[in-house]
């Protein structure tokens, strides 16, 4: 018999093959159990034995594991140079045609098609932007994709966008392994470089020139084709207000590059005034109050632009409706930031009286709309500071004072129901505290506006002042809530080496967040009240003594109100009306330590 036919090549990793049922040849047991299978090792040495091989092959693989990423990450670049290549080829062949015939679009379409479709492509390298984009970068992609930006075809230029988009969404960070912001760091350092390299080959104002290329104004007719070319543009001003989001997130400094570098600001305030609301109207809204938000030149800018007035007429509606969903809600609420942002500015403050922005915010008040907590909050940033005089003589002048008592007088919210009817939330009563105080501060002593807001604390026998109490009360303990969190805060930060200075700060700007802020403008309010009528301090007085609060609690939060308004308010507003507020504190303290 041929052995040949009984055992195959003893390399095969099937081993034997035994023959058939009539083969004369069997294997007994203690020959299946011997040398060929078990090699005579008892289970001890079988366990030790499977125990070594398996340590062999983890030191295989811990060897070939970095010989593996080598090769997939060479592979990726060659597949990457190789992308290119195409995308220029397809660039190239697509410029030919279009010279060659430039009056007969049907002999150049079929190589813009492949163009798109070579440009789409490019959306891979997000698949590993740490290695990929710096070779991107260094093969002249971003050059390509500015110059389709400026692509004779609508079409082509939006695709541009949506890739780039794609390749500067911050989500592409998360393709990296592991949670550790190190880790992040590579792909972080390349998608920055990446943007620079566009911005250095003028990216923001190509963008912001490809928006007056979409029309996404709702066509009049319903011609299919229209239709169809209104879709493509809405997408085409979307996909481009949110590459514009991602460069600034990004980069913040973009933000003024854009606004001083570009007709942005026109654009953003003519969109938010379409009559219909939209994504694209909710989109731009939010983007200016993006970039009103830490810039005061993009503040500026606004101003001059007439920008204030264009956001008082995005506004006005909202003074007879309500938004009708929550993105209507969140379009109404941006544009109400972006006002505020922007009287940040001193130099817009007259601006805003001239444009009849306190009026508008009087009778906004006035209707129990979701609009009127904000217009409280404008109103906050109108009247502060010594540039807010000439609004508060306007809202006295226009009847403000009675609708903002109103307010005033309203229980503070224990949850969100009818919050804009019934109740009031705890940070848009310190904007009402806020008012007062700043109608008490800036109005002349002994004329008729401030004799006005004084009289409203004197009125139905001191019901505002009892008000006032009572607020103070709920904001001493809504502070002494925090104190102990706080307390352990700071012990926390004193454990891990802080500086004490740095520590008493943070735990200063805590509390004030916690409810001291709103504590000092009730005692500035108090301090005033109690210096300006005698019936009204018998009564403060009289309540005080009754909730068995010393005079000397209202005397300690002012010293501290003192102390820090100063710096504060400069930091916060660039003008000295930080020292103006000290030295009206310092002469009520004097007053109030007298009685």
């Amino acid at each position: 018999m041929d052995v040949d036919k009984l055992f195959k090549d003893e390399d095969d990793d099937e081993g034997y093959i035994v023959p058939g049922d009539d083969a004369e040849y069997e294997f007994d047991e203690d020959e299946e159990g011997g040398r060929f299978f078990g090699g005579g090792l008892t289970e001890e040495q079988k366990r030790i034995l499977q125990i070594m091989n398996r340590d062999g092959e983890e030191q295989v693989e811990e060897a070939v594991r970095p010989m593996a990423l080598m090769q997939t990450a060479e592979s990726m670049l060659a597949e990457t140079r190789k992308q290119m290549q195409k995308l220029e080829k397809a660039l190239s062949q697509n410029q030919a045609m279009r010279l060659k015939y430039p009056d007969e679009p049907q002999r150049f379409i079929t190589s813009e098609a492949d163009l798109n479709e070579e440009l789409r492509q490019l959306v891979v390298l997000t698949t590993n932007c740490a290695l990929l984009y710096p070779e991107f970068v260094r093969l002249g992609g971003p050059a390509h994709l500015l110059e389709l930006l400026s692509h004779e075809n609508a079409d082509i230029a939006a695709a541009t966008i949506q890739v780039l988009e794609e390749l500067t969404d911050d989500d592409v960070l998360d393709n990296e392994e592991g949670p550790d912001e190190s880790v992040q760091r590579p792909g972080l350092e390349a998608m920055h470089a990446l943007v620079r390299t566009l911005r250095e080959g003028q990216v923001l104002a190509l963008l912001v020139s490809n928006l007056s290329r979409f029309n996404d104004k709702p066509p009049a007719s319903d011609d299919v084709a229209a239709l169809e070319n209104y879709d493509s543009d809405v997408q085409g001003v979307y996909h481009t207000l949110s590459v514009l989001e991602n460069l600034v997130s990004l980069q913040p400094d973009a933000a003024e590059d854009l606004v001083a570098g570009t007709p942005l600001i026109p654009w953003l305030l003519q969109r938010m005034q379409f009559p219909r609301f939209d994504q694209n109207m909710a989109y731009a809204g939010e983007l200016l109050a993006i970039l009103l938000q830490d810039s005061e030149e993009n503040r500026e800018v606004l101003g001059k632009q007439g920008g204030i007035d264009a956001l008082l007429k995005t506004l006005a509606p909202y003074r007879k409706r309500d938004p009708v969903d929550e993105e209507e809600t969140e379009f109404m609420e941006n544009g109400f930031d972006a006002l505020c942002s922007a009287l940040l500015l001193d130099a817009n403050k007259p601006r805003f009286l001239h444009d009849e922005g306190v009026e508008l915010m009087v009778l906004i008040l006035r209707e129990k709309r979701a609009s009127r907590l904000r217009a409280l909050k404008v109103l906050d940033h109108a009247l502060s500071g010594v540039h807010g005089a000439p609004q508060c003589e306007r809202f006295v002048e226009s009847l403000g004072l009675k609708s903002l008592f109103a307010v005033f007088m309203l229980p503070l919210e224990q949850g969100k129901k009818n919050r804009a009817h019934h109740t009031i939330g705890a940070q848009d009563m310190e904007h009402v505290l806020g008012i007062l105080a700043s109608l008490l501060h800036n109005l002349a002593s002994d004329s008729p506006p401030r004799i006005r807001v004084l009289a409203k604390f004197v009125e139905q026998d001191y019901a505002k002042i009892d008000r006032l109490l009572e607020l103070r009360e709920s904001t001493v303990g809504r502070v002494r809530f925090t104190e102990q969190s706080i307390a352990d805060e700071e012990r926390l930060f004193a454990a891990r080496g802080m500086d004490q200075e740095a520590i008493a700060e943070l735990a200063y700007l805590r509390r004030l967040e916690s409810g001291l802020y709103s504590l000092q403008l009730i005692d500035y309010l108090l301090g005033w009240i109690l210096m300006e009528d005698d019936g009204a301090q018998a009564h403060i007085r009289m309540l005080l003594e009754r909730s068995g609060v010393p005079l000397s609690a209202v005397i300690a939060t002012l010293e501290e109100y003192r102390d820090n308004v100063g710096d504060a308010q400069v930091a916060a507003g660039g003008t000295d009306d930080g020292m103006r507020t000290q030295d009206i504190v310092q002469a009520l303290l004097e007053y109030v330590r007298g009685l």
